[in-house]
C-alpha cells in the first residue's frame, strides 16, 4: 500500500471541492464540471505553485470574481462564467507565456460531409484522436438530398466543367450501386450462412467483403464523417495549415471549425487568424508549398517500381538494437555499450536480442524502446483505398503525393466473377478523362476529387523497428483488408530478406501470411459472442 500525506479540508471546503473533483482523499483524482479553459488555467498556475491543485483551486480560483467559478455549479458551462474564465485564462497565459498551456484543454469536434480528400488533411496531425466513417461497413448507394454522397469542389462548381463533373459522379455512384449489389449476391452464394452464425453476423461479414471490393469505384469526392478530439494546441496547428491549403474546401472548412471551436475553447483559438501570428504562419506554409511545387516540376519521369520498396535501412541495426535494449539497465555510456555488444560472439548477441524481445504471447506484447534504435523507410505505390487505411498510423513518419490517375489502377478478381470488368474499366477511363480536363482547367489539387479509390497513390512510411511490430502485426491480422495485408506482408519480407534483419523479422511472430476467405467473419463472431454474454441485442442492419 502506498503511503502518502493526505490533505485536510473543512466541511465547507469539502462541499465546494466535491462539485469539481472526483475525490478528496487520494493523490489521484479527476477534474469535473469545469470549462476546459478553467482546467487549462488551473494547471498552468499549478506548474508554478507549491500548493496541491485542490488547495490552489480553493485559494486562488474559486473565489476570484473574474472567474465566476462559484456560479458554475448552478449554470454548468454558462456563458457568463465561461466569459469570466476566458479572462482569467488570458491573464495566466500572458503571465507565463507558455504555449504548452494550450495542451491542457481540448474539445470534441464532429466534422461531417467532408470529402475523402479533406479527411486526409484533417487527420494529418499526430497529436489528436480521430474516428472516420468506414467505407467497409457502409453502402454508398443512397442519396444525401438530391444527389449521391459526394461533394463538388468550389473550384469546379464555379467553372465550365461543373455539369460534366456532376454527371460523371452521378454515373459513378450508380455504377457502384450496381456493382456492390452484384457482389453481395455473389458472396452470399459463395459463402452461405452457417447454422452457427446469426443472420446479423453473416450479413455484416458479406457486406464488408462486398464493400472491400466495390470501394475502388468510390471517388475521392465521396463524403465522410470524422470525429476529432484534440488539444487547443493541436487544433491551432491544424487550422493554420488548413488556412494555407490550396484547396478551397480545406480553407472553408477551417473557418467552420474555428467558429465552433471558439464556442468551446475560444481562448486557445485566439492566435489562429491574428495577422502577425496565425496569418504569418499560414503564409509561411503556403510559400514553402508553392516553391517546392514549382521545383518538383523539374523532376524526371518515374521508373518502373514494385508495389513496395525498402529504400533505406541500417545494415548494423540488429547489433544496435541489442545494445539499446541494455541501455536502461546499465550504467555505461551508449557508445561503450555498443562497442561491448559488437565484441560479443554471434550467438551471444542473438541471445541478448532475444532477451530484449522476451516471451511474447500475443501481438500486444511489444518490446521496449531499444527497438526504436533502427529505422526502415518504405516507398509504396498502391491503391488509394489501402493508403487511407495505412495513413491512420500517424505516429510514423508518413507523407504522400497528390492523388492522380497516372499510376494506373487495380481491379479486384471478384469484379470479373460478377461480370463487371468492362464496367470497371469504363469507370476508370471516364474518370481519367475528367481528371485531365480538371487539371487543365483548375489544377492538380482540385483534380484529385474525381479520382476513384482504385487508382494508385505514392507515399512513404518511415518507422523504427518497434513501430514496425505494431503496424505489421496489426495490419496482417485475419480481419484486415486483403490489400493492405499484402502490402504489410511485403514490408515484413523486405525487412527479413533485403535488409537481412532476420532477428527483427522473426521476432514479429504475429505477422500473419495466411489467406482468409471472409476476413471479418471471426471478428463478427467474437463481437456477437460479447453482445450475447452482455445480454445486448445485435444492432439493426444498416
Amino acid at each position: 500500500m502506498l503511503d502518502f500525506s493526505g490533505e485536510t479540508f473543512t466541511d465547507d471546503e469539502a462541499v465546494i471541492l466535491g462539485q469539481y473533483f472526483t475525490n478528496l482523499d487520494s493523490p489521484v483524482f479527476g477534474l469535473i464540471n469545469l470549462p476546459e479553459v478553467v482546467k487549462g488555467a488551473l494547471f498552468a498556475r499549478y506548474s508554478r505553485s507549491p500548493k496541491s491543485v485542490r488547495r490552489l483551486f480553493l485559494d486562488e480560483f474559486y473565489t476570484q470574481p473574474e472567474l465566476g467559478v462559484d456560479h458554475v455549479a448552478d449554470h454548468i458551462g454558462g456563458q457568463g462564467a465561461r466569459a469570466k474564465a476566458e479572462g482569467l485564462y488570458q491573464r495566466v497565459f500572458s503571465e507565463y507565456g507558455d504555449d504548452s498551456v494550450a495542451q491542457l484543454g481540448g474539445a470534441h469536434l464532429a466534422c461531417e460531409q467532408a470529402s475523402n480528400v479533406l479527411t486526409k488533411i484533417l487527420e494529418r496531425g499526430r497529436l489528436a484522436s480521430y474516428l472516420e466513417q468506414s467505407t467497409r461497413y457502409i453502402f454508398y448507394d443512397e442519396r444525401l438530398g438530391d444527389r449521391y454522397r459526394y461533394m463538388t469542389p468550389p473550384e469546379v462548381a464555379q467553372g465550365d466543367l461543373a455539369d460534366t463533373y456532376v454527371e460523371t459522379m452521378e454515373w459513378l455512384f450508380r455504377t457502384y450501386t450496381d456493382v456492390v449489389a452484384r457482389l453481395v449476391a455473389y458472396y452470399e452464394t459463395l459463402y452461405p450462412k452457417s447454422p452457427d452464425d446469426s443472420n446479423f453476423v453473416w450479413k455484416s461479414t458479406i457486406r464488408a467483403k462486398a464493400c472491400d471490393d466495390a470501394r475502388g469505384l468510390l471517388p475521392a469526392s465521396s463524403l465522410s464523417n470524422v470525429g476529432i478530439f484534440a488539444s487547443g494546441q493541436a487544433y491551432e496547428a491544424l487550422l493554420m495549415r488548413m488556412r494555407a491549403h490550396p484547396l478551397a474546401e480545406a480553407r472553408a472548412y477551417s473557418d467552420l471549425m474555428l467558429m465552433e471551436l471558439r464556442k468551446m475553447i475560444p481562448a486557445f483559438m485566439k492566435r489562429v487568424d491574428v495577422p502577425d501570428r496565425g496569418g504569418a504562419w499560414s503564409a509561411y506554409f503556403a510559400a514553402i508549398a508553392s516553391d517546392l511545387d514549382q521545383r518538383a516540376e523539374a523532376l524526371p519521369a518515374a521508373t518502373e517500381r514494385p508495389e513496395v520498396t525498402l529504400v533505406e535501412f541500417d545494415p548494423d541495426a540488429e547489433t544496435k538494437i541489442a545494445a539499446a535494449v541494455l541501455y536502461r539497465y546499465a550504467s555505461l555510456p551508449d557508445d561503450q555499450i555498443l562497442d561491448h555488444v559488437r565484441g560479443l560472439a554471434t550467438d551471444d548477441r542473438a541471445a541478448l536480442f532475444a532477451a530484449g524481445v522476451g516471451n511474447r504471447t500475443n501481438r500486444r506484447h511489444k518490446p521496449g524502446r531499444g527497438f526504436e534504435r533502427a529505422d526502415y523507410r518504405f516507398d509504396i505505390l498502391c491503391d488509394y483505398g489501402i493508403f487511407r487505411d495505412l495513413q491512420r498510423h500517424r505516429m510514423l513518419s508518413l507523407d504522400w503525393q497528390r492523388l492522380t490517375t497516372h499510376h494506373g489502377f487495380v481491379t479486384p478478381e471478384s469484379i470479373a466473377d460478377v461480370g463487371a470488368s468492362e464496367l470497371w474499366a469504363q469507370a476508370m477511363e471516364r474518370t481519367d478523362h475528367l481528371y485531365e480536363s480538371v487539371v487543365t482547367a483548375h489544377g492538380k489539387d482540385a483534380a484529385q476529387y474525381v479520382v476513384p479509390f482504385a487508382y494508385k497513390i505514392r507515399f512513404f512510411l518511415q518507422m523504427n523497428a518497434r513501430e514496425a511490430f505494431h503496424l505489421l502485426e496489426l495490419r496482417t491480422g485475419p480481419g484486415g483488408h486483403p490489400d493492405y495485408r499484402r502490402v504489410c506482408q511485403k514490408m515484413h519480407t523486405l525487412i527479413r530478406d533485403e535488409a537481412g534483419h532476420s532477428l527483427v523479422a522473426d521476432a514479429m511472430e504475429f505477422v500473419d501470411y495466411n489467406d482468409y476467405a471472409l476476413a471479418r467473419l471471426e471478428g463478427e463472431r467474437r463481437a456477437d459472442a460479447r453482445r450475447a454474454a452482455a445480454g445486448i441485442a445485435a444492432p439493426a442492419s444498416e
